[in-house]
């Protein structure tokens, strides 16, 4: 960079001289800049139209629709046994129920007076505790004869299917499967019954010895198979992170540790434990001297020396296996047989095992009232689907049908309404159904006479479609009333966009005030704009010559929607609520059909098909003019402006640079012519100074 000094040999403040000179020749570039700014701001404005236009052009969208003229509101005479509602698809139309003879009832089984029901455990004089383990609380059961309780290992494992297969492996390796008729195994959420022989049928997967599951037909990729399967043993290697005196096994309510042993090995010290079932259900952990050292609580699973610790890094190695059950649900429904299979390990409780069931896609609610210590399971809907003459919910395993008593109790309920409607006897598996876009309710039983026949009126709800039709007009003034004030806005061609300099000499407040004048005024009288507010007022009023529309109705102005009187507000809508309703009770399909009728041509489509095909036409004009957010500046009219603008900015600013370098070394120069006549001057004063 080169120092600039001037005034050396003058004396004059070059500096301010030339910067003074540079301003005056600046003068073309600031109204360059002042032109780039209006450019941006008019880009903005018009962008805010077209997003004003893309809303309004939703609400056209939503007015397009049918439902926006067939709201549909319903009477019953007697509501407090058959009430209704209605879509916009019903027709109006009367309805007489004539009786209802059986209301619709879900399948139980236990309810609270069968004498078949049982409590589960109070009879045995012990009391169940529905937050504990259920092992450990076995004999609390009523009558448990037949243990429930089997030894082995449930596990659990996520298989992603990558290609589309009806085998899948489980990918266990070193285990031995058992019991696997109580797998549960579910793809994507749906449950398969586990079969061990033969070829899987749909809705079964046949489980073999190697851990393959073989459905009927194939799984898509990508699918989820969830498989709980059960193994004899689990060996497991616990590492300590820090110093301990404890470590916790993965499972609960552990029934054997393999060889009655386990080992902690620390460093190259291995050091072997035995075990030993105490008298509280846990085992005792001896050293090698048979002493006492700690214990393994069986339910939890965790292992605690009394004085012994060891080292960070230490490792117990142990083979064990636990104490589970199993039980399995299949129920009839709307949408066909269900069927899951359940595995509970013995530490989990009665609350565990009823979230299992009302969590799971078999659509059975089960309920433990303790103050009664009775349980029932109710299908989550109600009717009646089953076609083999079996019960409606359906146990099998020891647990559920002789420890939780379900084995022996009566199915109540599972039964469809019954009922009379406009002369026909029919059913239905739920007291609230649909018919013809009508939802009925059924409330209560009640016989026939000519008095107590419920008539269910469906009818034009007028209010609903007035609202309908009134917030459409709320949305078109608001867009008119935006635009007209944009085109009509007041242009003050004595403020223009603020130079550097003269930002620099007005306060923050000051700045904001001249910007709203400049701003002002930048879309007056716009062409694209004030044929868009011509247009839709001629689509509006001009007749909708369509079959579908009376005559009589064919314009706005027949169903009490008129401009206002105030021309100033640019053909403002305005309604006669009394004369649009009284058309919309009498006639509402041509009131629908002048709002939203199809055609080939402009006549024959109703006001809504008009007004969108203008907004569109004058939404793509606003693009062309200044694109969106996505659009590039060579895409619309204004960016090539700004484009254009910026190439004269940029090279006006170079020749500002070679001005002001052709300012300073003019004045360099007269420095130096100076500084050589002053030299001169000085010289000859020397000579006639001798």
């Amino acid at each position: 960079m080169n120092m600039r000094i001037g005034g050396l040999a003058s004396g004059m403040d070059t500096e301010t001289i030339i910067k003074d000179l540079m301003k005056a020749e600046r003068m073309p570039l600031d109204k360059l800049k002042q032109k780039k700014q209006v450019l941006e701001w008019q880009r903005s404005d018009y962008r805010a139209m077209n997003t004003l236009l893309l809303d309004f052009r939703s609400e056209l969208t939503n007015m397009r629709l049918s439902t926006k003229y067939r709201a549909r509101t319903t009477t019953s005479t007697n509501s407090d046994l058959v009430s209704a509602t209605a879509t916009s698809a019903a027709s109006q139309a009367s309805y007489s129920i004539e009786k209802v003879t059986r209301l619709a009832s879900a399948a139980t089984k236990g309810t609270p007076d069968d004498p078949n029901n049982p409590a589960l455990s109070t009879l045995s004089g012990k009391t169940l505790d529905r937050t504990k383990g259920l092992f450990n609380q076995q004999d609390s059961f009523l009558n448990n004869t037949n243990s429930p309780w089997k030894v082995g290992v449930v596990e659990t494992k996520d298989v992603k299917v990558s290609t589309e297969t009806n085998v899948v492996n489980l990918g266990v390796t070193g285990a031995t499967f058992e019991d696997t008729l109580s797998w549960s195994v579910k793809v994507n959420g749906t449950a398969y019954k586990v079969i061990d022989s033969g070829t899987p049928a749909a809705g079964q997967v046949l489980v073999g010895t190697d851990g393959n599951l073989t459905f009927k037909d194939n799984i898509a990729k990508d699918s989820t198979v969830k498989v709980d399967y059960i193994t004899t043993q689990k060996s497991q290697e616990i590492s300590s992170a820090t110093a301990t005196k404890t470590f916790q096994l993965a499972k609960g309510s552990i029934n054997t540790v393999i060889g009655n042993q386990f080992t902690v090995t620390t460093g190259d010290t291995v050091e072997t434990y035995s075990v030993a079932l105490n008298a509280d259900g846990n085992m005792d952990i001896l050293d090698s001297s048979s002493t006492k050292v700690g214990e393994l609580k069986t339910e939890s699973g965790q292992i605690s020396f009394s004085s012994k610790e060891f080292a960070a890094g230490s490792k117990l190695n142990i083979t064990y296996n636990q104490n589970y059950t199993t039980f399995a649900l299949d129920t009839s429904t709307s949408t066909g047989a269900k069927h899951e299979s359940f595995i509970l390990q013995g530490n989990e409780s009665l609350d565990s095992m009823i979230s299992k069931v009302n969590n799971s896609a078999v659509g059975v609610t089960a309920f433990y009232d303790s103050t009664s210590d009775k349980m029932t399971l109710t299908r989550k809907e109600t009717g009646h689907f089953d076609t083999n003459g079996e019960d409606e919910i359906r146990t099998s395993g020891v647990f559920i049908n002789e420890t939780l008593k379900f084995g022996g109790v009566t199915e109540a309920g599972g039964t469809n309404a019954e009922f009379k409607i406009n002369g026909i006897v029919t059913s239905r598996p739920s007291n609230t159904f649909e018919m013809s876009g009508v939802t009925f309710t059924l409330k209560n039983l009640f016989s026939y006479t000519a008095e107590t026949a419920v008539q269910i009126t469906v009818s034009n709800d007028t209010n609903q479609v007035f609202e309908n039709i009134k917030g459409f007009v709320d949305k078109y003034n608001e867009l008119i009333s935006k635009i007209s004030g944009k085109i009509s806005e007041e242009k003050y061609r004595d403020f223009n966009p603020l130079t550097d300099e003269e930002r620099e000499s007005l306060s923050d407040k000051q700045q904001e005030q001249w910007e709203e004048k400049a701003k002002s005024g930048l879309l007056r009288r716009d062409s694209t704009l004030s044929s868009l507010l011509s247009s839709m007022r001629n689509d509006l009023y001009s007749p909708v010559n369509n079959a579908e529309v009376s005559s009589a109705l064919s314009q706005l102005a027949s169903i009490g929607i008129t401009t206002t009187s105030n021309y100033m507000e640019g053909g403002k809508l305005q309604i006669d609520e009394a004369k649009l309703k009284k058309a919309i009770a009498e006639d509402p399909t041509s009131v629908e059909k002048l709002f939203n009728a199809t055609g080939t041509g402009s006549s024959e489509m109703g006001v809504m098909q008009r007004l969108t095909d203008t907004v569109n036409a004058s939404m793509e004009k606003l693009r062309e003019k200044a694109g969106n957010a996505f659009s590039t500046n060579q895409q619309f009219a204004i960016g090539r402006n700004l484009l254009n603008v910026d190439s004269q900015i940029n090279k006006f600013e170079r020749r500002m640079i070679q001005v002001e370098d052709r300012y300073w070394k003019q004045f360099t120069a007269m420095e130096k012519a100076l500084q050589r006549s002053n030299d001169q001057y000085n010289y000859l004063m020397q000579q006639f100074s001798y």
